[in-house]
């Protein structure tokens, strides 16, 4: 039997799902705390829905919750994920008023074939990076489209959010062809 070849890894896309109240208006003032870290923007989605799928932020951020996606021009390392979750959950501390957040970001990363997330929260679905962080695989891209699993969260399972990645994914492999 022989021995697998270790290779190095592809490139990926990283992604931040960001989220808040009235998030239209303080969207471009979290875009520039995250380019000195990340890098231009390359790709903002249009504003998605997020309070129809859990009230669990409405006390801390306030109701009528939207989302936007963003993609990053810069390729990163994959093991760069923990580290790009340790930051964007240091700014959430540094935008929050009185102790509460005003926006939620999470750092996550497009790769051809996955859509991964970060969390500091442990689960069956999710292995430990370091630095307290884990990372889900939250769709698998298959036959031209993202699939969810049993366990991604509701608005990953939605048509709207997957789009907007795919669109991502669409970028991200122009980015991959450019790298040869």
């Amino acid at each position: 039997m022989e021995l697998g070849n270790i290779k190095l890894p592809e490139l990926v896309n990283l992604v931040c799902v960001v989220f808040g109240s009235k998030l239209q208006y303080r969207l471009k003032d979290v875009l520039e705390v995250l380019k000195p870290e990340f890098g231009e923007a390359d790709y903002v989605s249009k504003p998605l829905d997020f309070s129809s799928f859990t009230s669990y932020y409405n006390e801390e951020m306030g109701e009528e919750l939207k989302a936007y996606i963003i993609s990053f021009e810069p390729l990163i390392h994959p093991s760069e994920l923990a580290d790009a979750k340790t930051f964007t959950n240091s700014v959430e501390k540094k935008l929050s008023r009185n102790g509460k957040r005003t926006v939620n970001i999470d750092a996550g990363y497009i790769h051809h074939s996955q859509f991964v997330l970060a969390s500091t929260k442990q689960w069956g679905n999710r292995v430990y990076l370091k630095k307290g962080i884990y990372a889900e695989v939250t769709l698998l891209f298959l036959k031209g489209h993202f699939h969810f699993w049993e366990m991604t969260y509701p608005n990953y399972r939605t048509d709207e959010y997957r789009l907007e990645l795919e669109k991502i994914r669409g970028l991200y492999m122009k980015k991959k062809r450019n790298l040869v």
